[in-house]
């Protein structure tokens, strides 16, 4: 019988909390139509899939965001009133700000000097110590980007625990989320009031800096963004450039799941370099799903979509399904560099075209960072102590439970003052 005409099915949302990133992808086997149909907080919904799935899921036409996100995920993660709440010329106009500081050669080296000398300078700090790499990596990317940013910050260390746990608290009920209310709500009302200073002359924003162009951002209604909003959506810039911790941990899991990467990873080898991180952000979870609403009346492959329907794309499936990659559950660099990626089979960051859709404008940040952290964290010597180095898939979002501890971590001579990566 077709799925699409049977009874309403049953409220899925104890099953995705108890699932996690395996929710989407077992539905979709034991489905035979070409979407899957679930309910969520009490909502119809269906779920798409693929590459073609991707070009329908980001056109406007067909699925906007505006509505779709609910008030959770904006009280922790994005924050209300920030570009990923809005559709059309609205869109694409702070996107265009977006763009502007995030993209470009010269904006992304600049950004990747200040993180890879933070990091630099903290593995002298570390010589002999044992550390938890998710934690000092979310302190050194804190310190860069907010010295890239123009942001001036004397302490990192309890922002960058308030930046991850906006990340690690959005997509869970209970303390997690709440300290990532708690979280967001602090670093907004500080970022308010220095858009205010900015505004009134006592600070100055640098010259060309993200602060300055958020603080001068005009809208499409020509008005600048009143100071909650330009706080957001500095928090947009600075909070996800943190949360590449995630996928830095993630490298340190991989080389030592698979330590003979490491000698590839040390040489001199930018394309490796780039694989590696393409490969980080393919297997290893971070977003399960992106979502949206159904503008109108839809058909996908002969399949009705009603208007108002919400709209799921499966990220988690899609990076790991057998038609799209070879042995998908093996860590495997390699692959991408018989291939570059294309642009809707990898979506990490979202799909469609970044400067007109809602594809992350940070993509380009994130790949620079992993390339050039990557082989830093190869060429460092320790020793993996006995410890929980499972990456739990019922977690939202996951991480590896010991955040990967590294005991007498040893830099080489070579490794203290290295050139400066450069994207």
């Amino acid at each position: 019988m077709n799925e699409s005409r049977r009874s309403p099915v049953a409220d899925s949302s104890l099953a995705l909390l108890a699932k996690g990133y395996a929710w989407l992808p077992d539905r979709r086997r034991r489905t035979t139509t070409p979407l899957v149909r679930a309910r969520l907080m009490g909502q119809p919904a269906v779920v798409l899939h693929g590459p073609e799935a991707v070009r329908f899921f980001y056109d406007e036409r067909h699925v906007q965001r505006r509505t779709a996100l609910p008030g959770p995920v904006l009280s922790t993660l994005f924050g209300h009133g920030a570009v990923h709440t809005l559709d059309g010329p609205d869109h694409r106009v702070r996107k265009e700000m977006f763009l502007s500081l995030l993209t470009g050669a010269a904006a992304v080296a600049g950004l990747v000097d200040r993180v890879t000398a933070a990091w630099d300078e903290a593995v002298e700090s570390w010589s002999g110590r044992r550390i938890v790499l998710f934690d000092e990596t979310s302190r050194v990317l804190t310190r860069g980007v907010c010295q890239w940013a123009g942001i001036v910050v004397e302490d990192c260390g309890p922002l960058a625990r308030h930046l991850v746990a906006m990340v690690d608290g959005f997509a869970t009920p209970g303390p997690r989320h709440w300290r990532a209310r708690r979280a967001r709500a602090r670093c907004e009302a500080w970022l308010g009031r220095l858009v205010e200073d900015v505004r009134a002359g006592s600070i100055a924003a640098p010259t060309g800096s993200v602060l300055e162009g958020i603080v001068e951002h005009r809208d499409a209604d020509g008005r600048l963004l009143d100071p909650h909003t330009a706080a957001v959506e500095l928090l947009n810039v600075i909070r996800p450039t943190v949360a590449v911790c995630w996928f830095v941990t993630y490298a340190g899991h991989a080389l030592h799941r698979r330590p003979e990467l490491r000698e590839r990873l040390i040489g001199d080898d930018p394309a490796y370099a780039v694989a590696f991180a393409h490969e980080l952000r393919r297997f290893y979870p971070f977003a399960p799903f992106v979502g949206g609403r159904a503008v109108r009346d839809l058909d996908w492959r002969g399949e009705p979509i009603r208007s108002g329907t919400l709209v799921l794309l499966d990220i988690y499936g899609q990076h790991h399904d057998p038609a799209l990659w070879d042995d998908p559950y093996a860590f495997e660099p390699r692959r991408f560099l018989k291939q570059p990626p294309e642009g809707d089979e990898l979506i990490p960051q979202g799909g469609g075209h970044r400067e007109t859709g809602h594809r992350c404008p940070g993509e380009d940040v994130t790949i620079a960072l992993l390339r050039a952290l990557g082989p830093r964290l190869a060429r460092l010597e320790y020793d993996v102590p006995e410890q929980d180095l499972r990456i739990p898939l019922h977690r939202m979002p996951t991480r590896v439970r010991s955040g990967f501890v590294m005991d007498g971590v040893r830099a080489p001579a070579s490794v203290l003052s290295p050139a400066r990566a450069t994207p």
